[in-house]
């Protein structure tokens, strides 16, 4: 099943994306912070990506939903009884900041996406949560 395989892919993409973070917090004062830094985005655009991607599975074989854009897809996904207001907002900034930072590179952009990241992946992985168990 195409879904178990993105399932998958996702929680090993969280849990990259959460060592990342965790490794940017260690070397916040250090020289090595901005690296650190860029991967924990460039991990966030992944993680990203793949959950969007997921959700699209999802709504296709379990609500008989088509969603073709990566904001179509979340707002379906909170039409469909699985996110709250709230959530689904959040989740819309995030593909906001995904843009921002596929498209465009600045200092202050990248301080405040990574600000962001620590709100982001507790609902990244509440998703991943709430998904694995609809399908089990």
């Amino acid at each position: 099943m195409a879904l178990e395989k993105k399932l998958s892919d996702l929680n090993n993409a969280l849990q990259r994306l959460q060592e990342a973070f965790e490794q940017s917090k260690l070397h916040e004062n250090g020289a090595t912070y901005t690296f650190f830094r860029d991967s924990t985005i460039q991990r966030f655009e992944f993680t990203l990506e793949i959950t969007w991607k997921t959700i699209k599975t999802f709504l296709q074989e379990h609500e008989g939903i088509a969603c073709r854009s990566p904001k179509g897809c979340m707002r379906e996904f909170f039409s469909s009884g699985h996110l709250t207001e709230d959530e689904v907002t959040t989740l819309l900034m995030m593909i906001d900041d995904r843009n921002l930072a596929t498209h465009t590179y600045h200092e202050a952009l990248a301080e405040q996406i990574f600000t962001h990241i620590q709100t982001y992946l507790p609902l990244l992985q509440k998703i991943y949560k709430l998904l694995k168990e609809t399908i089990q």
